[in-house]
């Protein structure tokens, strides 16, 4: 039995929650060898961005994450929680490229690539280990002698190996595709780093002269800059007002180019005039048109988003916006613009730059996705991997049913070199695990490796086995996948959930992980999103530098349920830290009673009071509720579970009827029961605690006598069927909820506190009148009752007293001698004169039309919620009233 007997002094998270996060990890208690007896439980962490700051995203997911890895670790599980960081290619370089311009004042092309890149490693070995320490700040118990980072070796080799076999199986190839392109970065982008916002915007109406008639078609279109790109105008087949103009011929503005008219299903017969502009090199839906009509491609933008001769001379080198303002005054001058017309629209900015996104055929490198994703979607479909809730499956069902070509390519210099080589002479490609010096077709020295970098979601697809050492068969490998569990939110599904899906079934032949555990937004108390734009963004290091991570971890936790966002309150934290000072002080009263407590001694069942009975079934039960939440991810409401036994049952009720034995009992076998109980309860209720709060509970653990190292390694609790007296507790909860019921009429009554009251019950049967005689002590203790009389069920009902009813008991409490009843009474009648007036306004407010009329629903619907709670509260005074008349 170990024992740490120094005294506690004041509750501090501060002083106490790094050095045991110190004490976890210098003794290796979050690492675990691959232990083929035991059963695995392993989570690979979502790598969060190298130059990432850490904020409540990351706190929410980091909690839950650790929540389920401290649960199964004390349930004997061999787990791994393996961490890493991502290379976060286009924001690392980002902000590499930034401190070089501020410094030096070059770019990276007046460096050079060799010389940059050593750049952006040297800042990532000063800054990547940031966020580290900051995940380390929630009480994070991963496993850091497994950590990886996306471009280390290991993870570099598998990158290689997946790029080279998905070539060689002809699943990734070369193509002109348009891809959201950066004018400002210089690359292409993926959907995730785009941000969409409406802009104020116009439509512009535009005449296009049928050729050889007295005729044109009006078409409408956002962007009249890229009309020289123009290659066909579009209408709908279905289209009445359109069918004659089908097969002939328009007049590009500007340009003078003649187009053909095309029917295509895809034009929406309701926007602007029914007729659309094409432009396949500048718009994905019109790029895919031109692919099904064969329409020719024009690309009339410079990579920057300049002009290009494409587009004339007149506008060749213009900005986009430049180039807008000339080709409206032009179309205005050629008598061609009809009219214009405001719109609000959604426009792609680029995340970093907030550069407004081009569309742009460029061409870049694919993975083929239709051969990638049945068995990814037949996992879903079997329940070989599960989604909880099992509703976002649908989400990924309907991404992975609709996917397109998948462009990896990135024109940057940090990330993954794409491993392809092209020959100057015989103008082949060479794709190789390892780096080459001559074609491997006609083996000429003249050749160069492609400039462009992969997609970072391609390393991270990879990211539940590269991170255990694939390709080798490594012992990770063989124990701990697929992983157990991945947790993650519900907005990058499509974006990393199903690229590690269907990565993972065409390499490893197996599902990823088990189950997909989805988590919401965390957002402001007003439920917005938190963003730096509307300085909203709460950071969780500054919360735990003020409340504590422990404080912080319980609200995140008992704010969420699966899959939904959760508002984040300030005051809740501050609760929250106020629960983990309550646990503080009970332990601390405990500890204080413990000066003569024998470890040996276990009382026998006829030594246990009926609290003690109580206690101890109330605890089993709470255990298996906990641990069945818990193994359904129902981790809120398991941390309700322990959170309401702690602060109501344990030390509201059992450590308040405990002191009397504890102070005045002359028994020192009663006092040495108590005392077991009261551990006992105790350190397993902390061990059940632990995973939602580490470090208080581990602080106080070790004060407490006990067994084992470290909580954080201890068994996880279990019911024990020796310790569960269920009628017992049965009859305590209804003397539980008679002392309720004399606590509720006191407080109503405004009696004061430590004035003790006479208390008179009517049993229902002589079963019931044993029992109250029998535990009569526990209505001094908890009632303050000062005379506890039993009445038999056909006597006269006491006059002059207010009554209160539970199961098997009627309850009187007579107040005449207790308040002023007159003081009362005037103060009860000036409470429902100020209600009143409430209610005569609000009720006057609901019945005016004009303001039904006018105003929100959301608006009426609350000024009805507080007309029924006052009206609620008016007939609470009313009884009361009534009761007071009655002394």
């Amino acid at each position: 039995m170990k024992w740490n007997k120094e005294e506690l002094g004041a509750y501090s998270p501060n002083d106490i929650e790094m050095s045991w996060y110190d004490f976890w990890e210098k003794n290796g208690y979050f690492h675990q060898d691959a232990d083929k007896s035991k059963k695995p439980f392993s989570i690979v962490m979502p790598p969060p961005n190298v130059t990432g700051q850490l904020h409540m995203g990351h706190a929410l997911d980091n909690t839950l994450q650790d929540i389920l890895v401290r649960f199964k670790r004390m349930e004997g599980y061999n787990v791994a929680w393996i961490p890493g960081t991502d290379h976060a290619g286009i924001a690392t370089q980002v902000k590499v490229e930034q401190q070089l311009a501020k410094e030096e004042g070059k770019t990276r092309y007046d460096i050079g690539r060799e010389e940059f890149l050593k750049r952006v490693w040297a800042w990532k070995e000063k800054y990547g280990s940031r966020i580290e320490k900051q995940v380390r700040r929630l009480g994070s118990s991963c496993d850091w002698s497994r950590k990886r980072f996306t471009m280390d070796p290991v993870c570099a080799r598998a990158v290689r190996e997946v790029f080279c076999t998905l070539y060689e199986k002809g699943l990734i190839y070369q193509g002109q595709r348009i891809t959201n392109w950066c004018p400002h970065c210089n690359t292409a982008l993926s959907d995730i780093e785009v941000d969409h916002s409406d802009v104020q915007g116009s439509l512009w109406y535009v005449k296009y002269p049928v050729v050889g008639e007295d005729d044109y078609i009006m078409i409408a279109t956002t962007r009249p800059e890229t009309i020289m790109g123009d290659t066909a105008v579009a209408v709908n087949p279905e289209d009445d007002r359109m069918k004659k103009y089908v097969g002939k011929k328009v007049i590009v503005p500007l340009v003078n180019r003649e187009v053909e008219v095309i029917a295509d299903d895809y034009v929406d017969i309701g926007f602007g005039t029914g007729a659309v502009k094409i432009t396949p090199a500048h718009d994905p839906n019109d790029f895919a048109m031109g692919e099904r009509h064969h329409l020719e491609s024009i690309m009339i933008m410079n990579l920057d988003g300049t002009m290009n001769d494409k587009a004339g001379a007149k506008y060749d080198g213009m900005t986009r916006e430049e180039c807008r303002k000339a080709v409206v005054a032009d179309l205005q001058e050629l008598g061609l613009l009809d009219h214009i017309e405001p719109l609000t629209h959604s426009v792609g900015h680029c995340s970093r730059c907030k550069t407004i996104v081009e569309p742009f055929s460029t061409k870049q490198w694919f993975v083929k996705m239709g051969p990638l994703t049945k068995a990814a979607i037949d996992a879903v479909a079997e329940g070989k991997t599960r989604f909880i809730p099992e509703r976002f499956s649908k989400t990924y069902n309907h991404w992975m049913e609709n996917v397109h070509d998948w462009c990896i390519s990135r024109q940057l210099w940090w990330g993954h070199q794409i491993p392809a080589w092209y020959c100057d002479d015989c103008g082949e490609i060479s794709v190789s695990r390892e780096d080459i010096t001559e074609c491997q077709h006609c083996h000429s020295k003249h050749i160069h490796r492609d400039p462009d970098v992969l997609d970072t979601w391609f390393s991270s697809a990879l990211w539940p086995f590269s991170t255990m050492g694939w390709p080798e068969k490594t012992e990770d490998i063989q124990q701990f996948f697929p992983t157990s569990v991945m947790v993650t939110g519900y907005d990058i599904i499509f974006f990393w959930v199903a690229r590690m899906m269907f990565m993972t079934c065409e390499f490893m032949k197996e599902i990823p992980f088990h189950d997909v555990f989805i988590h919401g937004l965390v957002r402001d108390s007003q439920g917005r999103k938190m963003s730096k734009s509307l300085g909203n963004g709460i950071d969780p290091l500054g919360v735990c530098e003020q409340y504590g991570a422990d404080a912080l971890r319980f609200t995140l936790v008992t704010g969420n349920t699966p899959g939904n966002d959760m508002r984040f309150y300030m005051e809740r934290v501050e609760a929250n830290r106020n629960f983990a000072n309550k646990i503080w002080n009970a332990s601390k009263f405990v500890i204080m009673n413990l000066k003569d407590y024998d470890p040996g001694f276990k009382p026998s069942a006829d030594d246990l009071t009926l609290a003690d009975r109580w206690i101890l079934t109330s605890f089993n039960d709470t255990v298996s509720q906990v641990t069945a939440n818990l193994d359904k991810f129902e981790l809120g409401d398991a941390a309700d579970e322990v959170y309401d036994f702690i602060w109501n049952s344990y030390c509201d009720w059992y450590i308040e009827l405990a002191k009397q034995r504890l102070y005045k009992s002359d028994d020192q076998r009663s006092k040495q029961t108590v005392q077991y109980v009261l551990v006992y309860v105790l350190t397993h209720t902390l061990e059940m605690l632990h995973p939602f709060m580490p470090f208080v509970t581990e602080h106080l653990w070790q004060h407490l006598p006990h067994e084992g190292e470290s909580i954080i390694v201890a068994p996880w609790p279990q019911p024990r069927a020796d310790l569960e007296f269920t009628a017992d507790a049965a009859i305590m909860n209804v003397i539980m909820e008679a002392i309720k019921g004399i606590r509720n009429m006191r407080a109503e009554s405004n009696v004061p506190m430590g004035k003790k009251a006479p208390v008179i019950m009517v049993p229902s049967d002589e079963g019931m009148a044993q029992t109250l005689r029998k535990y009569e002590s526990y209505f001094h203790t908890l009632a303050f009752a000062d005379k506890v009389t039993l009445l038999a069920p056909d006597a006269a009902k006491p006059e002059n007293a207010v009554v209160t009813v539970v199961p098997g008991i009627e309850v009187y409490l007579q107040l005449k001698d207790l308040i002023d009843v007159e003081k009362e009474t005037a103060r009860v009648k000036k409470e429902q004169d100020k209600l009143q007036k409430e209610i005569d306004r609000l009720s006057k407010k609901l019945s005016n039309p004009g303001f039904l009329g006018k105003a929100p629903a959301a608006v009426v619907e609350k000024e009805k919620a507080k007309l029924a709670d006052y009206t609620d509260k008016m007939a609470s005074l009313t009884k009361r009233m009534e009761d007071l008349a009655k002394l």
